[in-house]
């Protein structure tokens, strides 16, 4: 079951889902909408493939840090990863999912490559996998409403929360991570 908007602030007022800070105007019908916040994680343009049993080849990631109204190019095929302002808290009973807004992928800006789903009990901020699929430039701003949170209840609750679990790889995040595999 998604929950509703009612479902959503009930859920915060009891604490039962928690997201710090919140924007006041945050809530929509079925889903909360998140920030960007003012860090990007990149990978340089070398020719050397990135080999997914090497993680030489990947774990070597570029960060920028940008401030309130500074400006983010990115170009046509790029890819970053990003990060939420806010910080996410969920139950044992309820998952989420993480997907871009309409708007903003009406430009050709996507927040998520694969990784959509948010397992219950996580806590930390979202990673996001941001990507620019128009063949422009397109320019984004720390505070850019980036995403939306839909949340869904599930019918028991999990066994062992994820931020619980020992070989959970991205708990507790507080800052742009790359990949852990």
């Amino acid at each position: 079951m998604i929950l509703s908007d009612k479902d959503i602030k009930k859920a915060i007022k009891e604490k039962e889902i928690i997201i710090s800070p919140i924007e006041k105007d945050a809530i929509g019908s079925a889903s909360v909408d998140l920030c960007l916040d003012g860090e990007l994680l990149f990978y340089s343009n070398e020719d050397k493939a990135i080999d997914v049993r090497n993680p030489d080849t990947y774990s070597n990631l570029k960060k920028i840090t940008f401030k309130d109204d500074e400006k983010i190019v990115l170009f046509p095929g790029m890819f970053v990863l990003g990060v939420t302002k806010e910080s996410v808290e969920l139950p044992a009973n309820i998952a989420a999912r993480i997907d871009g807004r309409s708007s903003l992928g009406r430009l050709g800006l996507g927040i998520h490559s694969t990784s959509g789903h948010i397992d219950p009990g996580f806590k930390g901020k979202i990673v996001l996998e941001i990507s620019n699929i128009n063949f422009k430039p397109i320019i984004i701003y720390k505070g850019l409403k980036i995403c939306q949170l839909v949340f869904e209840k599930l019918e028991s609750p999990t066994t062992i929360p994820y931020n619980e679990k020992k070989n959970a790889r991205y708990k507790d995040v507080k800052t742009v991570e790359g990949s852990k595999l």
